[in-house]
């Protein structure tokens, strides 16, 4: 048993190693902002497609396609990086198709809506699937009780350049989308591209990973396969894991389309401009930074599972507050309220993760979670929400169609065990922490 006078005074195994990583977030996120969330979202409603329900539905159709692709792919790849033992080849070819791809959006212009789809979608698989091994590596940051801290910084981190970007991207979209600045707007997208890759080349220099001897492609997929079909027939065993994966897919659903419709929303159903828009993303990455550090320490004091509860009821009252607003003013406060709760749900849920993960296992089952439950869940709700806006025409009923996935996954949550107890009981007995991840039948 280890003495409580051996605990290390610092939550940070290696603080560089850390910071390398974070920064990867950092940078992964002008993409997520300036592609998905604002730009590139808004660019092809208007221009490359020219429809309101239309633009919902073709976009929603464009993110279910890579998210499905992507859920079915991460788990096998997860599965194969953890034979290989070398996360970051496949994170770096993850990578490198993301930011080519997104680069080359800036050739798509009105009327090409197959080209922009294809291309995002490659762009968005890059994207999504890269998180996977990117998330893989929390577990050998640091020990298991610092995971809310070190996840939370992450985040924490990723709303940061987020907002970066935005700030960057302001001059660019001034213009708006009259014909004499959609070549700015275009520009945007090149630099979404340049500041992936640019600030991801510290995690591909410096961040340590474990090596193997080397085994021709065949063998990591091959591997790969197997060990999910293994994963699956064994899933049974840690039932609580499966509980929170279910719980996780379902509430997740929501935030991701919440996350790909809510600039279409505020221009449509509140006439916002893209200047206004800009300044509201700004406000919602800025909260998310607040959130992501204070949730953070949040799930180490109470836990992730009871973390995860307070931000869905927030999630809950945005959904509400959305239905019902009808000026600019009390959206910005409703942004605010989702921005702290975003970074809070995804740090809290991405530690309860890693707490409950099996040792050795940690790609293929961040895999499950980043890829069955995290992107096959956006596959529902945005196609859900744009099938709606269209056929309705009201994306205010597409909007209240998202409370269902927070309320049916905040019930799904209350059967999942917090391991933040035996976790405390740990440190309270001198042993540090969890020494260890739980086995199958302890995982019951």
């Amino acid at each position: 048993m280890q003495s409580s006078s051996s605990v290390p005074s610092t939550p940070l195994s290696n603080r560089g190693q850390v910071f390398v990583w974070t920064l990867f977030d950092f940078a992964n996120t002008s993409f997520s902002v300036l592609i998905v969330a604002v730009g590139h979202t808004l660019y092809f409603k208007e221009i490359v497609v020219g429809g309101a329900g239309r633009g919902d539905f073709f976009w929603g159709l464009a993110v279910s396609i890579s998210m499905l692709l992507t859920a079915i792919i991460a788990p096998v790849l997860g599965a194969a990086s953890d034979f290989a033992h070398n996360r970051k080849r496949f994170l770096f070819l993850f990578t490198i198709a993301s930011v080519l791809c997104t680069g080359l959006l800036y050739f798509v212009e009105a009327g090409m809506v197959f080209t922009g789809m294809a291309l995002f979608i490659i762009a968005n698989i890059g994207f999504e699937g890269g998180i996977v091994f990117y998330n893989a590596f929390l577990p050998s940051l640091t020990e298991p009780r610092f995971f809310g801290k070190i996840s939370g910084y992450g985040f924490a981190m990723g709303y940061v350049g987020s907002l970066v970007s935005l700030l960057i991207a302001i001059p660019l979209f001034a213009g708006g989308f009259e014909p004499d600045n959609l070549f700015n707007v275009r520009l945007s997208f090149v630099l979404a591209a340049g500041m992936f890759l640019l600030f991801s080349l510290p995690l591909f220099l410096f961040l340590k990973d474990s090596r193997s001897k080397e085994r021709n492609a065949s063998s990591y997929i091959r591997s790969g396969f197997q060990r999910v079909r293994n994963t699956i027939v064994h899933l049974r065993s840690y039932k609580n894991i499966a509980r929170f994966l279910l719980a996780f897919f379902i509430y997740n659903d929501g935030i991701l389309t919440v996350i790909a419709f809510a600039s279409i929303f505020a221009q449509q159903s509140l006439q916002f401009s893209l200047q206004e828009i800009l300044i509201l993303f700004a406000v919602v990455q800025a909260s998310a930074i607040i959130g992501s550090l204070l949730f953070g320490y949040l799930t180490d004091a109470i836990g992730p599972k009871r973390t995860i509860v307070i931000t869905l009821l927030c999630w809950i009252a945005v959904v509400a507050g959305a239905y019902f607003v009808t000026n600019k003013e009390l959206f910005f406060v409703i942004g605010v309220v989702a921005g702290t709760s975003m970074g809070g749900s995804q740090s809290a849920s991405r530690t309860l993760m890693a707490l409950l993960t099996p040792p050795e296992r940690e790609a293929e089952f961040f895999g499950f979670y980043d890829g069955l439950c995290g992107k096959a869940s956006a596959v529902i709700g945005t196609f859900l929400f744009g099938a709606l806006s269209w056929m309705t025409g009201s994306q205010r009923l597409a909007v209240a169609t998202i409370g269902i996935f927070f309320l049916i996954g905040l019930w799904l949550l209350s059967f999942v065990e917090d391991p933040f107890m035996r976790l405390r009981s740990n440190k309270d007995t001198g042993e540090g922490g969890l020494t260890s991840h739980p086995s199958p039948a302890g995982a019951k």
